[in-house]
């Protein structure tokens, strides 16, 4: 399911931002609604499709690019030609038929694990030009959406996981990020 074509724009490709790391504590910082659809936004908009596209990732909340705004820019099209952005999202409805479904993140490099979701769901948010718009989607969309909604709350995926899993994946990614660090003072 699609929903109405004022929720895609294309964005100008700007600058490539930072994206946080699992398991950065700003990660879980909740995000706050945004208070204009300015210029400032439509560029920062750009700049997250900019870096999500570069990073090979199908979804970029505001919160994994240290901006805790609710902001998400999606684009699950293998063309890179149906950009999405949510602004102030809200799901209204959610399925009660779940399924489990593998996921990765780009805040968390590398690591992918079955994370349960519902199916389908509606969502309202404005559109880059302002507008209130209620979306219904499912299969990857949905999916894509609940995920980075996580993040606008705060929570990243491996938070579904065992403590187990997330005590490994955390252990991996700080060795991951140390053995960066060393091989860039080189």
């Amino acid at each position: 399911m699609r929903g109405p074509s004022s929720f895609y724009s294309t964005p100008l490709l700007m600058t490539q931002l930072t994206i946080l790391r699992y398991p950065d504590s700003r990660l879980h910082t909740v995000a706050k609604p945004v208070a204009a659809v300015d210029a400032r936004l439509k560029l920062l908009v750009s700049d997250m499709f900019e870096t999500m596209y570069e990073a090979a990732g199908i979804g970029l909340a505001a919160s994994q690019v240290d901006v805790h705004e609710r902001l998400v820019v999606i684009d699950i099209s293998e063309k890179h030609d149906e950009p999405l952005v949510l602004i102030n999202p809200e799901i209204i409805w959610a399925s009660e038929e779940t399924r489990l479904g593998e996921e990765g993140c780009l805040s968390v490099p590398g690591i992918y694990d079955g994370v349960e979701r519902s199916i389908a769901i509606k969502v309202t948010a404005m559109d880059l030009d302002g507008q209130l718009q209620t979306l219904a989607v499912e299969g990857m969309l949905a999916v894509c959406i609940q995920h980075e909604m996580d993040h606008l709350m705060g929570k990243v995926f491996v938070e579904y996981l065992s403590p187990l899993k997330r005590n490994r994946i955390k252990t991996k990614l700080v060795k991951q990020k140390k053995d960066d660090e060393r091989d860039g003072e080189r």
